[in-house]
């Protein structure tokens, strides 16, 4: 029995929340959600307070996601949980907020935001949140792991940082979770390039990856798409590989690196302009927090690109949003 919050049709994100149900029967929904739309668990809270825990979880061809938030509390996968509700897969957290405990056969280990655990399902271990949590979720099916890392099993539990400067696969994987499983406006996650990046965390990209790289490329460059110096240097610095390599993968989109990073900041511009709370600012401010030095450049890329003048799209914007409120 699970309570549905928001559905979408087809393969986008489905919502699971404990918030609304009875009190007494939050823990036991929450295991039988889990058990049947991610991974089976023993779940108990640490206080008296009312459990309150939602999950977006999407579904791929071969690959799950999921998106946890939730109020203190413990989860466990003991021998007897994996013996009646095995896994078979390896499961990958990441951290968004709240510091967590993982304690399995080899010690504990304390996951702090921004950081990525990896482990097998279906070795047993306790995780603890007492401040809560709000954590992305790839469940990978372990023959499906062997399949694209050559990695038949982990040794062990596998921390990675993924902020900024970390691990450009982590942030990329992390970036395509995140955009999936959420409930506002989620963006189709590509699975081949998932588990590409999947398999350059598990390999650290010793081969030829070049969806990993690309997808690894873009998250570095969104994550810095305000930065006037962003350079082809520092893209590759960040991916890990050499500039040509980095020209490659671009060239294999049918595209070059300056290309790309000039239509992501003129495709912000454009969103930016249209957000009311942009609205104080003027086109140099909107060009230049979008990474573009010169107002002049900015405005004649725009034109070129769009047809249409900045200032156009921003008035457009105004009408339409004062006509809403009529």
């Amino acid at each position: 029995m699970t309570h549905l919050t928001a559905e979408a049709p087809g393969p986008g994100p489905v919502e699971f929340s404990t918030v609304g149900l009875p009190d007494q029967r939050r823990i036991e929904l929450w295991e039988g959600h889990n058990a049947e739309a991610l991974i089976g668990l023993r779940c108990r809270t640490i206080d008296a307070t009312a459990f309150e825990a939602t999950e977006i979880n999407v579904q791929l061809d071969r690959v799950q996601l999921a998106r946890v938030r939730g109020t203190s509390h413990v989860v466990e996968r003991d021998v007897e949980v994996i013996r009646r509700r095995p896994a078979e897969a390896i499961a990958l957290y990441f951290s968004l907020a709240g510091e967590a405990f993982f304690y399995h056969r080899d010690g504990v280990r304390v996951v702090r935001p921004g950081q990525l655990l990896m482990c097998d399902a279906d070795r047993p271990f306790v995780r603890g949140f007492s401040r809560g949590l709000e954590e992305l979720v790839v469940k990978v099916p372990r023959e499906v792991f062997a399949e694209v890392t050559g990695v038949g099993r982990l040794s062990g539990p596998v921390v990675v940082d993924f902020g900024e400067g970390e691990s450009a696969y982590a942030a990329a994987l992390a970036r395509q979770v995140g955009r999936a499983a959420r409930a506002v406006d989620p963006v189709a996650a590509d699975e081949h390039t998932v588990l590409e990046l999947v398999a350059a965390l598990a390999t650290g990209g010793r081969d030829r990856l070049s969806p990993a790289h690309l997808a690894a490329a873009r998250a570095f460059i969104g994550s810095r798409l305000a930065d006037p110096g962003l350079c082809a240097a520092q893209v590759a610095a960040g991916v890990g590989i050499s500039t040509r390599q980095l020209s490659r993968v671009f060239a294999e989109e049918g595209t070059t690196l300056p290309k790309y990073v000039l239509e992501r900041r003129l495709a912000t511009a454009r969103a930016m302009l249209r957000k009311p709370g942009a609205v104080s600012m003027t086109i140099a401010e909107v060009a230049h927090a979008c990474g573009f030095v010169s107002a002049d450049h900015f405005s004649r890329a725009f034109g070129a690109r769009f047809g249409e003048r900045a200032t156009d799209v921003r008035r457009r914007a105004v009408a339409a949003r004062a006509v809403q409120t009529d």
